[in-house]
């Protein structure tokens, strides 16, 4: 599977980890995005199912076991090079996630792993649909739904 400058979209995966008033964001270690705070998740593996993915790559990158609750949304992320050259094209599929077990403790590709409140989220300088589907997982988890 080739990430950077894709024949085709890859498939991606994303853990809305919601507990209380904060959620949980990786600071990336490798590209795409690298070292920038996001949401836990990858890319789907052959034979696996988005939810199976995104309990995977959470707890790959955050040593969390979780249970993906709701679909949050499917978003575009496409990121060209200087030249305008498609560098990197994932369609993210976003879950609402409930901690079930685990310690937080960066892993996998995560160089740092946090719990970061509503009013920290603004100084991150996070993309425009990664702070839309955090601000999905809040109130779908105020409302009963994580």
């Amino acid at each position: 599977m080739q990430r950077e400058f894709p024949e085709v979209p890859l498939v991606g995966v994303g853990a809305i980890i919601v507990e209380g008033e904060r959620v949980v964001l990786v600071k990336r270690a490798h590209p795409p995005l690298q070292a920038q705070w996001s949401i836990p998740g990858g890319v789907l593996e052959v034979g696996e199912l988005v939810r199976e993915a995104a309990v995977r790559e959470a707890r790959e990158e955050t040593g969390l076991t979780v249970e993906a609750v709701e679909l949050l949304g499917v978003y575009d992320r496409v990121l060209r090079n200087p030249e305008q050259r498609v560098q990197y094209h994932y369609v993210l599929i976003d879950f609402l996630c409930r901690r079930v077990a685990g310690d937080l403790a960066a892993a996998s590709d995560a160089a740092e792993v946090r719990w970061f409140t509503r009013e920290e989220l603004p100084a991150l300088n996070l993309a425009e649909d990664t702070v839309d589907v955090i601000q999905k997982g809040f109130a779908k988890s105020e409302a009963g739904c994580g």
